[in-house]
Order: C-alpha cells, then sequence, then structure tokens
C-alpha cells in the first residue's frame, strides 16, 4: 500500500497534466447506508461523514493536491425528506462556521460552487464572509458543491453561447465557468473518488472529468479515512494518461 509519506516525497505524478498539483474530486457517498447497517438514524451517519471532511482536508496539502472538489449537496437531493434536507443545510451552515478559522490558519481558500437563489439568506451570507476571509489561501483550494447539477450548469452556458459570435471550446468552457458561483476557472479534473461503492459520476463535474481517472471504492465515506485516500492516490500514480495520444514507448 502506498503511505502519505511516500506520496509526500513525489513531486509530480505520472501522466498529470499539471506541473505541480493535482485536482481531485470526491463524492462522498454512503452516509445513510453506513448508518442504517449500524442500527443508526440517517442523520447520524450525515454526522460522521461531516467529521470525516476534515480529516481528509487537512491531508490533501500534502498529498500533491492543489484543488479539491467535494460534493456535499446535488440539485436533486432537495427532492429527498424535508427533514433530512434541514439538516444537512445545518450541518453545511455548521461546517462553515466551525471551519473558516482552520481554512485560514492552514492556508485553505474556500470556495462554494453551485447555485444559490435556493440557499437560505443566512446561508449565503456564511458563503460569502467564508470565501471572502479565506481568499489569500495557498495551501489547498477547497471547493464544495452545494445544490449542484452539472447538466444545469453546461445547459446555462448553452443558453448564453447561442447568443454569442464567436462559438468555440474556450468561449464555451469560459461561459461555463460564469454559470455558476464563483465565477473562475479551475483546472480540468485529474482524479475523480467515489467512496460507497455506487459507479456513476451522478451529474457532477461532468465537464471537467472528461479525461479523469474514475476510482470507485466500497468504502462508505465515514469510514473513508486518510489511508484510504492514499490507496486512490497511489493507484492514480499508477495509470498512465494518454489523452488519446499513444504511449510514448509504442511501436508504430
Amino acid at each position: 500500500m502506498l503511505t502519505q509519506k511516500g506520496i509526500m516525497s513525489m513531486t509530480k505524478f505520472s501522466g498529470s497534466q499539471t506541473e505541480d498539483k493535482l485536482h481531485v474530486a470526491l463524492i462522498m457517498d454512503g452516509n445513510g447506508r453506513w448508518a442504517t447497517r449500524q442500527g443508526k438514524a440517517r442523520f447520524q451517519g450525515h454526522q460522521a461523514g461531516a467529521s470525516r471532511v476534515r480529516e481528509i482536508v487537512e491531508a490533501a496539502p500534502d498529498l500533491n493536491i492543489g484543488t479539491l472538489t467535494l460534493f456535499a449537496f446535488s440539485s436533486d437531493n432537495w427532492r429527498r425528506p424535508r427533514y433530512e434536507v434541514d439538516f444537512l443545510m445545518g450541518l453545511f451552515q455548521s461546517y462553515l462556521k466551525n471551519e473558516i478559522e482552520k481554512c485560514i490558519k492552514n492556508g485553505i481558500r474556500l470556495s462554494i460552487i453551485g447555485r444559490r437563489d435556493r440557499l437560505q439568506p443566512q446561508i449565503i451570507d456564511l458563503i460569502e464572509h467564508a470565501e471572502e476571509v479565506t481568499a489569500a489561501g495557498q495551501n489547498l483550494h477547497l471547493r464544495v458543491a452545494v445544490d449542484y447539477s452539472s447538466k444545469e450548469m453546461i445547459l446555462q452556458a448553452a443558453k448564453r453561447l447561442s447568443q454569442e459570435s464567436n462559438i468555440s471550446m474556450e468561449n464555451f468552457e469560459n461561459l461555463l465557468t460564469n454559470s455558476i458561483y464563483p465565477w473562475e476557472s479551475s483546472p480540468d479534473v485529474d482524479l475523480l473518488i467515489r467512496t460507497g461503492g455506487e459507479k456513476r459520476l451522478s451529474d457532477f463535474l461532468l465537464w471537467e472529468c472528461a479525461y479523469a481517472e474514475l476510482y470507485f471504492t466500497p468504502v462508505m465515506w465515514p469510514d473513508f479515512s486518510s489511508e484510504n485516500f492514499c490507496e486512490a492516490l497511489g493507484d492514480f500514480q499508477k495509470r498512465e494518461r494518454r489523452f488519446g495520444q499513444i504511449p510514448q514507448n509504442a511501436v508504430v
């Protein structure tokens, strides 16, 4: 197993698009099932999952990760029972309140991506405050997706593109960036990890994951430790990323 120390000693992952840092995306799945299997209420699974976030975020800067995007609440999650949605929003609000000082201390820049018009005003105020006071963080860009739908973001960008005379890949990517908060670009995803055993993207960063390596694990999110994180990165490090090209040692 690749250890955290082993990853820290690497200066560059094989095949990465970036010279220094990776963009890792995480679908934190399995909270409810983790709780049910232990005879606990679902909200206890969400609480355990929120506690796990801190461990992974703290480990990321030492694992050659420059951008970490977490899928916290999808636009489809509004369909869940009202009491569970309210609990998740309360949990998110508590996270923002409790983690801001740690982010500032550890040089972590926090951004929330997704829609904001359906969030409560006090949550929007907290988001804007958190983004403002952590803006100078250089060690890690932590992006948390809340009320996020990749298809909706692409649709909004496509609507704007129809009004543009300059239709190009670069222009569309700029429009896509402007369809979410905050209005800024981020590097394409190098590695997407999904916990909980499911093997799908669930409308998460579809455009940005065009060439991402995918890693699925049966480990439920509340049990996903920094050691599991290192295993996923170790698996990524072994892969050869060609981006449509042929291997350098291929016979032609």
